[in-house]
């Protein structure tokens, strides 16, 4: 028998509407039966592609005499944490706070009025490794808030104030430096950063820290930018280093493409083997500024199989891309993924079969538990040198191999996947896709970019106002202001890429929206949900990045583009106090703070201005704009389009095409060029010093 969340939209919320637990979704419902029958709330969040959530269902949701005392004690509640960042937010900051570690399942238990009281995250079945058994937490929590109600109160209301007087003070404390200009603290942050990222850094297989390791594309945003100002080789080689490590790992898909969320091991090659749509826009776009920096071929087959592998298996014909593969099939982490030796073999033949394995790493033994991830020791050019094949013939033949072993697999129980649409991933993916599209001439990513943002703004909006989610159809639940700037930095881009006039004007109808609903002008920083939204214990707000960019990183940054595409200086003036606020957190903890490290340096960035004149699909224009997002330039504006259509911009004034043919203007330095109409000319320009 279902129940509550059988109307719910989100497939990880589905995915218990048939437990025996009295499962309600977050809402007004639930809230006002425990505060009728004075019972706590039994809090569990996680997402559809969570291993251990899975898990913790399997073993304790859906035994009935588990669900029987959940039933009788507690009011029960299941949020999907990717629909509802707010409250996985709010509460996971809750059980960090007391417990010292966090992650999902996230299990909380909470007074009627919201406040959390107790928590972790996975219960086993029975008390293992010094862990008590989820029956024990649940009795034990019933007693406490039975027999010892004042003191539950008192921890709760303590937590709470930890909680507000924590956000209250965070903004203040970037100011206690004494600095007061961004120009200033700029070069001392960003050294500061970058020294730090240096100490932690694995020089043998790449990536920060020990294991388990993730692939931090937003710290190594800030690296390449830090490099392009400074010129410091070792912060690229930082780069270089991680990135063929975890293209050669098994955090890389092989025969399907894309990437795993991430490695368990330091040499990142045994993913956690769930597939995020967030981790490879943000990953492809890095693979492909790499590629513009080094020329290096195997960092632009990463960018495309990535891409392809998103516009394969995770687009929805509507438009939109959809949010995740589950890691586990069958009941097994990691099964589709895997291959035994005999089968490889058996699949190619011996001969091609033979090299394949020893490129591929697949041997009888195994590399994972006996059976094999596919990953790559060396490259593909020195594994052709040592079977004797010449480097375009023995790339070939992998390739072809690598579509027969995906062909085989492609008739195993696939991964569940998680159809739905949210708006901040899907803004990912189109700055990427409008990237790449315009920098490697691929015109279907330019199609596919456009095609999602148009969805976006056609049908995951309310009037004016974006919604967080689609799943056929729009959900209820209001954008938050990583929807909303991240949307708008992706427009701007798209509009570089494509020269189209409409998404300047959404995105700065999207860079006001961001102000009006977010921006707290007393604490100078942006909360996480707007100022009509639902009202929970605390409104949250947090400056740093986790798996994804921060929504108050995403804003600084929309605000500083749009500040120099559309000559506001309000804009920049809002960004340039985020950045202050959070100078000093940015020195001390930069892995925490790439996205916003990345805009201050660009802030301290020689500025390049381009504007190119002429009809967004003619050849000619389009070669200007190729040539425009050829190479690595972070820090460039890029307007234009079709005159006629064009809102005024200080960028364009005073700028006619010559005889209405497609003409550029470039701007280093404050010093411009004259009317460029060639590649060529264009080329001198840009490259210039």
């Amino acid at each position: 028998m279902a129940n509550r969340l059988q109307g719910e939209k989100s497939p990880y919320l589905l995915q218990h509407a048939h437990n025996p637990v009295d499962w309600f979704p977050w809402g007004e419902e639930a809230l006002a039966l425990a505060r009728e029958t004075d019972r706590p709330i039994l809090l569990s969040i996680g997402y559809s592609a969570c291993h251990w959530c899975h898990v913790m269902e399997r073993e304790s949701f859906e035994d009935r005499s588990t669900a029987e005392l959940m039933n009788h004690s507690f009011v029960n509640i299941k949020v999907d944490r990717e629909e509802r960042p707010d409250l996985d937010g709010i509460y996971m900051r809750a059980v960090q706070l007391l417990t010292g570690r966090g992650g999902w399942p996230l299990t909380a238990f909470l007074t009627p009025e919201g406040k959390t009281f107790f928590g972790g995250t996975y219960f086993p079945p029975e008390p293992r490794h010094g862990m008590p058994s989820f029956r024990q937490v649940l009795e034990a929590v019933t007693d406490a808030y039975t027999n010892r109600r004042d003191e539950v109160e008192r921890g709760s209301d303590q937590l709470l104030e930890s909680m507000d007087s924590g956000l209250a003070q965070r903004p203040a404390k970037g100011r206690g430096a004494g600095f007061d200009d961004l120009k200033q603290i700029g070069a001392t942050v960003s050294d500061s950063a970058f020294q730090f990222l240096r100490g932690r850094f694995d020089s043998t297989y790449g990536g920060f820290g020990p294991a388990p390791k993730f692939p931090q594309p937003t710290t190594l945003e800030f690296l390449l930018r830090h490099y392009h100002r400074t010129g410091k080789q070792e912060a690229l080689d930082m780069v270089i280093q991680t990135l063929r490590k975890m293209a050669r790992g098994g955090l890389r898909d092989h025969l399907g493409g894309g990437f795993h969320r991430y490695s368990v091991d330091r040499r990142w090659l045994v993913p956690h083997f769930e597939k995020m749509l967030y981790d490879n826009g943000l990953l492809a776009r890095i693979y492909l500024h790499a590629y513009q920096i080094t020329g290096d071929e195997e960092f632009l087959e990463a960018t495309e199989s990535t891409l392809d592998y998103l516009l394969e298996d995770l687009s929805d014909s509507a438009g939109g891309f959809y949010s995740a593969r589950d890691a586990d099939s069958e009941g097994e982490e990691g099964l589709f993924y895997l291959w035994s030796f005999q089968e490889v073999e058996k699949r190619l033949g011996d001969s091609i079969g033979g090299r394949f394995c020893r490129s591929y790493d697949i041997s009888p033994g195994g590399n994972f538990e006996g059976r094999n991830i596919p990953n790559l020791p060396r490259s593909l050019s020195a594994s052709a040198e040592a079977e004797g094949v010449g480097p375009s013939d023995f790339k070939e033949e992998m390739a072809q191999a690598r579509r027969t072993l995906k062909e085989a697999r492609s008739h195993r129980e696939a991964p569940l996947r998680d159809e739905k649409v949210l708006t901040a991933w899907n803004s990912f993916v189109i700055r990427a896709l409008a990237e790449a599209g315009a920098a490697l001439a691929r015109e279907d990513y330019l199609r596919a970019a456009s095609d999602a943002a148009t969805f976006l703004l056609d049908s995951v909006r309310s009037g004016p106002r974006l919604l967080r989610s689609w799943k056929e159809g729009p959900s209820n639940i209001p954008g938050f202001l990583e929807d909303y700037a991240a949307l708008g930095n992706a427009l701007l881009t798209l509009h570089e890429a494509t020269l189209e006039a409409r998404w300047l004007q959404e995105a700065r109808a999207l860079a006001d929206a961001t102000i009006e609903l977010f921006w707290d002008p007393d604490a100078k920083a942006f909360f996480d949900t707007s100022e009509d939204s639902e009202a929970l214990i605390i409104r949250p707000r947090d400056a740093m990045d986790n798996a994804t960019p921060s929504g108050n990183s995403l804003a600084a940054e929309l605000l500083s583009r749009a500040g120099r595409v559309f000559g506001d200086p309000g804009y920049e003036a809002i960004a340039a106090e985020v950045l202050l606020g959070e100078a000093s957190a940015m020195g001390q903890f930069p892995s925490a703070f790439g996205r916003l490290l990345s805009v201050l340096t660009s802030q301290m960035s020689r500025p390049l201005e381009v504007a190119i004149l002429g009809l967004p699909q003619e050849t000619s224009t389009r070669a200007l704009v190729g040539e425009a997002h050829r190479r690595y330039e972070p820090n460039k504006v890029l307007v234009g389009g079709d005159p006629a259509g064009l809102p005024s911009l200080p960028i364009l004034e005073g700028r006619e095409a010559v005889e209405g043919r497609a003409t550029a203007f470039v701007c280093r330095d404050f010093t411009c060029s004259l009317p460029l109409e060639s590649v060529d000319e264009m080329e001198k320009w840009l490259e210039a010093d």
